[in-house]
């Protein structure tokens, strides 16, 4: 336990020097509390606080305090060298900083802390004190800030606040601990982008950015969480040019292009200027038709999360087309044992991303049913929504999955349907298969714990 010297603060017969502190005056533009400026940041030396340059005008006060440089040099190695190498001749008893106006509470908080331990409870005062703290290098505060701003409930002010730390302060593993607070509390409140609807407009940058950056995001694709980027920036940037700059260094390295639709990498050439974006579409379309490439970026996925595919509610789709000798789209979709395990029994569903073909729109549907006959089943569906054009092409289905011991797709296995124009929505079953074989530890369809299905759709 640290030892208590409150009795010695600020008192002539235990202290050996006077500490003479230079309170400045914000600048017009400055700001109060914790701040982007780089001032904020950890002194490597002593200059900068005790050096009176050409701003001894801005200052509008000067407090005295009796200080021990022996108790203050213990806390901080800023002190220890300002009270050693920072004085000019040995036997100088007065030492001089220079702090902010917005800096002097938390300053004198600090000075408080060193002596005896104590700290505010009012977090936007420890706050205050962990950035002063932070700046005259007294470690022993910055944890103790932390862990108390670490117990206290989180909202979303404080998680604007922490998330704009590491601008202001030295990254430590407890002020680490906050900014992932942070992002974990965005996460769990607003990571449901589908249900933000209009109240998306009310997040602020740094929010989106958190979001945009999380594996935890919950989208039904990709295309949506672009089509969410590109919502929330003409909201609360309507100024093209302001736009731009926010969608550059901000947002657009967020998107996880590589995952999104042809179509919709398409739009976005259409959406933006391709100074903005070329190079990611161009990215996205390498890493989609080059196994190497894509190799070669999900191995550098750690420094960049755009090759990291999140866990959509809509599952992603491998698409290949051909216009010859038949329009043809095949499409390969992957399912997890543990998600046909976990979401599909006793009565989920899950959908693929949509897909176009032959003007209409395709969803495929997996499935758990039963059947009083037939007992318990995996169905997948192909549904198709028309365009609603008198012109309705006959498209063949034709489906099967990868199967053991070959691991290959088996044409034997496959059902061939036929789909006519109609006016409403139309489903096929493609796949139907026994649930309790389909399913088994054993299983044949199951290649590494992944069901790998291949639906080829032909226009003749």
């Amino acid at each position: 336990m640290e030892s208590n010297f409150m009795f010695a603060y600020n008192h002539p017969k235990f202290s050996d020097r006077v500490l003479r502190i230079e309170v400045v005056g914000e600048p017009p533009d400055g700001e109060v509390g914790i701040q982007r400026d780089t001032h904020h940041k950890r002194q490597s030396d002593t200059d900068d606080v005790t050096d009176q340059g050409d701003d001894s005008d801005l200052i509008v006060r000067v407090n005295s305090i009796y200080v021990n440089s022996a108790i203050l040099a213990k806390r901080s190695p800023f002190f220890d060298k300002l009270f050693t190498n920072g004085m000019k001749e040995s036997n100088q008893q007065d030492a001089t900083v220079r702090i902010n106006k917005s800096e002097e509470a938390a300053f004198m908080e600090l000075l408080g802390f060193m002596y005896g331990g104590n700290l505010p409870t009012i977090s936007p005062t420890l706050l205050d004190v962990l950035v002063i703290a932070d700046k005259f290098a007294v470690d022993s505060c910055v944890r103790r800030c932390a862990e108390l701003l670490g117990s206290l409930p989180m909202n979303m002010e404080y998680a604007l606040l922490y998330l704009d730390l590491p601008s202001c302060v030295s990254i430590t593993p407890e002020v680490q601990s906050l900014t992932d607070a942070a992002k974990v509390f965005i996460c769990d409140q607003f990571g449901d982008i589908t249900k933000l609807q209009d109240e998306s407009t009310i997040l602020p940058l740094a929010a989106i950015e958190v979001l945009l950056s999380s594996d935890r995001l919950q989208v039904a694709s990709e295309d949506a969480a672009y089509d969410f980027v590109l919502k929330w920036a003409h909201a609360r940037y309507p100024v093209p040019e302001e736009r731009r700059e926010i969608l550059g260094p901000h947002l657009l390295h967020h998107v996880r292009f590589p995952y999104m639709s042809l179509e919709k990498l398409r739009e976005v050439l259409d959406d933006l200027d391709h100074e903005l974006v070329s190079e990611l579409v161009n990215e996205a379309l390498w890493f989609k038709a080059d196994a190497l490439h894509r190799q070669r970026a999900l191995a550098a996925e750690s420094t960049h999360k755009r090759f990291t595919e999140r866990d959509y509610t809509h599952r992603p789709l491998k698409i290949l087309e051909f216009d010859r000798p038949h329009p043809q789209c095949i499409v390969y979709l992957d399912l997890r044992r543990e998600e046909c395990a976990t979401k599909l029994f006793p009565a989920g569903q899950i959908d693929s991303q949509s897909f176009h073909f032959g003007g209409h729109r395709f969803v495929l549907s997996a499935s758990y049913y039963s059947n009083t006959n037939t007992g318990r089943h995996f169905r997948l569906l192909l549904r198709m929504q028309p365009d609603g054009s008198a012109s309705f092409p006959v498209i063949t289905c034709r489906s099967c999955p990868r199967m053991k011991p070959s691991r290959d797709f088996l044409e034997r296995y496959e059902e061939r349907s036929t789909l006519r124009g109609r006016n409403t929505e139309v489903s096929r079953s493609l796949l139907d298969l026994q649930w309790n074989s389909f399913i088994a530890d054993k299983s044949k369809y199951f290649i590494d714990d992944t069901l790998q299905m291949r639906v080829a759709l032909t226009i003749r």
